[in-house]
């Protein structure tokens, strides 16, 4: 395959991980989620999800396109990781406890989605007191214990207070068995990727040759719009003599460094020199936490996660949908026919 060839790949399919499997999705909005069971059958849940920016061109515009690219990966990870839940937990069989029944009879089928809002909020909240009040506050703080006005230094000390409860988080995080897995299957994603790019057949031997670290990845997204949000906040009309001032003059500058660090994920996606790379240095090594080494049956997943979001490129990959597999078994419960 040319080198042309192969640049055309770059950009072409992004994804995450989720419980024990993989979300793909190519550029036509054909998504995959491959998620291993408890039984090690591979299951795919094949979907199509289009982007509103693809519907509008004015959300396509730069900087716009990173605020409703984040907002659409945030609803869409929901779904997934749902998705993915059910898929895992199909043939488990716990009695549900008293709290759980209680939520079942108030909420019924609904219930997995008021779980997710509950969710979202308390993210949303956790993020915004870790990374925006967290550190103003520690830093007002230290001027305080200190007994003089710190100056310019309190922008640079609140941004190294930020990075490092990222990166406490993360490793925190890491710990957890259930996150490790998840990390693991994130490192097989992102070798796939690498694979598929590089223009080589996709088997497990030779995805796990490639890196697991991708600069398109949304750990890189996430510490890159750190570094940017430094910045902005360290612009004269963002103040320190107030924090929830300074909070609520943040929380509108947000969406430009949402949209900043977008557009660079995506620049450095599609280009390879050595200043991107220089640039792009931080964010990677962020993904020495976030990606862990995949074996083979997690490699797999991802390949088939990917296989099943790029129909036109593999045209013959019969995706093992439920659907599928239903078919499958009917076939081979059909007798033989008798040649006598």
């Amino acid at each position: 395959m040319s080198k042309k060839e192969m640049n055309c790949r770059l950009g072409t399919v992004g994804g995450e991980a989720v419980l024990e499997g993989v979300m793909m999705k190519g550029k036509d909005g054909t998504m995959g989620v491959a998620v291993r069971k408890e039984d090690g059958t591979v299951v795919v849940t094949k979907e199509k999800h289009i982007s509103v920016r693809k519907k509008y061109k004015i959300l396509n515009l730069p900087i716009i396109r990173g605020v409703v690219g984040m907002i659409e990966s945030f609803v869409l990870s929901f779904k997934v990781l749902n998705i993915s839940a059910e898929v895992y937990g199909e043939g488990i069989d716990e009695e549900p406890t008293k709290f759980e029944k209680w939520l079942e009879k108030k909420f019924g089928k609904s219930l997995m989605d008021f779980v997710m809002v509950i969710a979202s909020v308390l993210g949303v909240a956790l993020a915004l007191g870790l990374f925006m009040f967290l550190p103003s506050l520690i830093t007002k703080g230290i001027e305080k214990l200190i007994g003089t006005d710190l100056g310019a230094w309190k922008n640079l000390i609140e941004g190294v207070l930020k990075i490092g409860i990222f990166i406490a988080y993360l490793a925190l995080v890491s710990l957890m068995k259930d996150i490790r897995r998840t990390f693991e299957y994130h490192g097989a994603e992102h070798k796939s990727i690498f694979c598929y790019e590089a223009g080589e057949e996709l088997t497990p031997e030779n995805v796990k040759k490639h890196s697991k670290h991708h600069p398109r990845c949304g750990t890189s997204f996430m510490f890159v719009m750190l570094i940017i949000s430094v910045l902005i906040f360290s612009l004269p009309f963002v103040p320190w003599d107030n924090i929830w001032l300074r909070l609520l003059i943040k929380l509108p500058l947000m969406p430009v460094a949402i949209g900043l660090g977008f557009e660079f994920i995506m620049f450095a996606g599609k280009h390879d020199n050595w200043f991107i790379r220089m640039l792009s240095a931080p964010g990677l090594l962020m993904q020495r936490i976030t990606t862990r080494e995949p074996d083979l049956d997690q490699i797999e997943v991802a390949i088939i996660a990917l296989k099943t979001a790029l129909p036109e490129e593999f045209p013959d990959f019969v995706p093992p949908t439920e659907e599928n597999l239903k078919k499958a078994e009917e076939t081979a419960e059909e007798p033989a026919e008798n040649n006598d």
